[in-house]
């Protein structure tokens, strides 16, 4: 999706009883702006090292609004995701644009890589983790979201395959992939 200038909207946190967080966003995900590779693979680091130390965060929604007025949930119920955001919201924030579409783009990204075995060559996974093409960070930096949060694995497939993608790096010498 292709933003002609900054993207304007809001969000807001509301924190229930039980310290569950909902974000009320101004937008649905599709709206959402892109991001820089670099801060995806920030947060992507991040959520790792959060996983790794078993920080699993509060339970959290979203309420993106429709055009009619209407909203759109989503309830983070996994463990990992909850992780993940709050890792996100650690280094970027959900309580604004940019910090909310990271994040929904790593759950997008995290989703497709469960789902795509198409993408599996640019995923390397080590004992403490994955890491990522760059080429794949970028293709979910700038591809759109769905309205569902998700990517349209069609169009992501198109946006990567318009990126030039060198094979990944070699694991250092020692450590076998």
């Amino acid at each position: 999706m292709e933003h002609a200038g900054p993207v304007k909207g809001k969000v807001r946190m509301e924190v229930g009883a039980h310290g569950a967080v909902t974000y009320l966003v101004d937008m649905l995900p599709a709206q959402l702006p892109p991001v820089r590779a670099r801060d995806l693979e920030r947060a992507w680091y991040a959520a790792r090292a959060a996983a790794i130390a078993e920080h699993w965060g509060i339970l959290r929604g979203f309420r993106f609004r429709r055009p009619d007025g209407s909203f759109a949930e989503l309830a983070l119920a996994d463990r990992d995701a909850c992780c993940w955001a709050g890792a996100v919201d650690q280094v970027a924030g959900l309580s604004s644009l940019h910090g909310m579409s990271l994040c929904l783009r790593l759950l997008a990204l995290v989703d497709l890589l469960g789902r795509a075995a198409w993408a599996a060559p640019l995923c390397r996974l080590d004992p403490d983790g994955a890491d990522l093409h760059p080429a794949l960070l970028r293709a979910a930096a700038a591809a759109p979201l769905t309205d569902e949060a998700r990517f349209d694995e069609t169009g992501f497939q198109r946006s990567l395959a318009a990126l030039p993608v060198a094979p990944p790096p070699a694991p250092p010498p020692g450590v076998h992939a």
